[in-house]
């Protein structure tokens, strides 16, 4: 799958996930999201639902903030209306995204794939998720620093032995 020219849906069209569109938006892609309320100021399209958003994208990026109401705000519903050639990139907290679900979907093919760098029960890492070709995991790194954490490296690597024996 190649970036340029798809259609994005953001969940979370704050600092971050204005960043990311403004970024997209240089590879030719369309620009579509979800938030709390529409931002007056932008001209992408918006989406009241996540639900709606997911049918209406190829990939999804998950940039919010991890409330009571964004936990588990990609659950089967919202995965299915991706559909099977559908992404989702969460560079938020893996709480966001409803574990077992995500791992069903890919598995089974509704889902084409996965990037993330958080998941739900860090630092460890699911065996069936890690082994699974159409994901890459990242250890959630958000703070800009040199090198990582030594647990950050340990999901790191048993991630690697996981997909890699």
């Amino acid at each position: 799958m190649t970036f340029s020219g798809k259609s994005v849906g953001i969940v979370g069209l704050g600092r971050i996930g204005s960043a990311i569109a403004k970024r997209a938006e240089a590879f030719g892609c369309s620009i579509s999201y979800h938030s709390r309320s529409q931002k007056s100021e932008s001209t992408y399209t918006y989406y009241s639902r996540v639900i709606d958003l997911a049918s209406n994208c190829q990939i999804l990026v998950v940039a919010c903030a991890l409330t009571d109401e964004t936990h588990h705000i990609i659950n089967r519903e919202v995965i299915d209306a991706l559909g099977p050639n559908g992404v989702i990139i969460n560079i938020a907290r893996g709480s966001h995204i409803d574990e077992p679900e995500l791992v069903s979907a890919l598995a089974e093919g509704r889902l084409g794939g996965a990037g993330l760098d958080g998941l739900e029960h860090e630092p460890e890492v699911p065996m069936q998720l890690a082994r699974l070709d159409n994901v890459v995991l990242s250890p959630h790194n958000a703070a800009e620093r040199a090198g990582l954490d030594p647990p950050q490296m340990d999901v790191l690597a048993n991630t690697s032995r996981g997909k890699y024996k």
